[in-house]
């Protein structure tokens, strides 16, 4: 999985809840003051699972394996990845600089949310659809 693509995210399911990141309100980025997933650009020659891993750690000093890495989705140009941990200990986050804050969100808030990254709902709708195979 090394072929192009330019970033990733990972949509970290807490039972019917979401981590979910407030991006910052600067007008020179996209959807500024909208709410995210943690991920973000490619660095070198990374893998979207690397680069996914790396961007989460960096910004909420969470640190998972590849095999929580269960699901993941192929659009073009970036990745979607879902992990599912009930037992995350939140208090374990460490926010970065990236970001105004983090919230742990309910997900039916996350898909209707005006203020949430166009088309994050749309990805996490998918995993959804299928998320019965993939609980552990």
């Amino acid at each position: 999985m090394t072929e192009a693509f330019i970033g990733a995210k990972l949509a970290i399911l807490v039972g019917d809840k979401i981590v979910t990141i407030l991006r910052d309100d600067f007008p020179t980025i996209p959807y500024p003051d909208h709410w995210d997933l943690p991920g973000g650009g490619r660095e070198g020659n990374e893998t979207p699972q690397e680069c996914v891993l790396r961007e989460t750690f960096e910004e909420l000093g969470l640190q998972f394996a590849h095999d929580d890495l269960l699901w993941a989705y192929n659009p073009p140009e970036s990745w979607f990845f879902v992990t599912e941990k009930p037992n995350i200990d939140l208090e374990s986050i460490r926010f970065g600089d990236e970001g105004q804050c983090w919230r742990l969100a309910d997900i039916s808030w996350f898909l209707e949310s005006a203020r949430t990254v166009p088309n994050q709902p749309d990805r996490l709708r998918k995993y959804l659809a299928v998320r019965k195979r993939y609980q552990r």
